[in-house]
C-alpha cells in the first residue's frame, strides 16, 4: 500500500532527496545526503583495509562520484543502495591502486573484495554497515523528535540496556513511565529505520 507522504514527511523526503541531488546548487540536500551516509561510507572503507586518512578519501571521492553520475541512477534498474556499494567500491578500489603505486611493489594483493575483518563477503560487511548507519541515523531523528527527558529514559533502558528499575530510580521517574516510554519510542524508531531503509 504506498505512504501518506503528507502525513509522513520523513518519507516524502527520503524519496526526493535522491532526485533533488541532482541539482548542485542545493547544498542543504548535499549536507543532509553526506549527514546520511557518511558514517557507512568510513566504516565500510575501513572494513575494506583501508587506513582512516584512505578512508576518509574514499567518502569524499564516493560523494563526489555521487554528485558527478546521480543522473545515471535509474531506481527501475535497482535500489540506490547496490548503486551506491558500487559507487563505493570503486573509489576504495581506487585507494588501493594509489597504495600499491606509492608503494611500487606487487606484494599488495589487497582489494575490496577480500575484508580484513574475517574473510566476510563485500556484500556482508555492506549489509552489516547499511543496517548499523540506518540504526544510528534514525535514533538520531527520533532524538530530534521527542523530549528530551524521554528520550534519555529510552536512551538508558533500550541502548544502555539498563533495567527498568534502574533507569526509573536514577533519573527519578516512575517504572510505568520507564515502560511506556521504552515501548512507544521504540515503535517510533522502528518506523524511523523504515522510512530510512525506503
Amino acid at each position: 500500500m504506498p505512504r501518506d507522504t503528507e502525513s509522513d514527511p520523513l518519507s516524502f523526503t527520503r524519496q526526493s532527496l535522491i532526485a533533488r541531488l541532482t541539482n548542485w546548487d542545493d547544498q542543504l540536500k548535499w549536507q543532509e545526503f553526506f549527514e546520511t551516509y557518511w558514517r557507512l561510507l568510513y566504516g565500510f572503507a575501513l572494513r575494506a583495509g583501508l587506513r582512516e586518512d584512505e578512508a576518509e578519501e574514499a567518502v569524499q571521492e564516493t560523494c563526489i562520484s555521487v554528485a558527478k553520475n546521480i543522473g545515471t541512477y535509474d531506481p527501475k534498474v535497482g535500489r540506490f543502495k547496490g548503486w551506491l556499494l558500487n559507487t563505493a567500491r570503486w573509489r576504495i578500489n581506487d585507494q588501493f591502486r594509489k597504495r600499491r603505486a606509492a608503494r611500487q611493489s606487487r606484494r599488495s594483493t589487497a582489494t575490496v573484495e577480500r575484508f580484513a575483518d574475517g574473510g566476510k563477503k563485500i556484500d556482508e560487511v555492506w549489509e552489516e554497515e547499511w543496517q548499523s548507519n540506518l540504526f544510528d541515523a534514525g535514533i538520531a531523528n527520533l532524538k530530534r523528535k521527542v523530549d528530551a527527558k524521554q528520550f534519555q529514559i529510552f536512551d538508558c533502558v533500550a541502548i544502555k540496556g539498563w533495567s527498568a528499575m534502574e533507569t526509573a530510580r536514577r533519573l527519578g521517574v516512575n517504572i510505568a513511565q520507564v515502560y511506556m516510554i521504552k515501548h512507544r519510542l521504540k515503535a517510533m524508531l522502528k518506523k524511523e529505520i523504515k522510512a530510512l531503509d525506503e
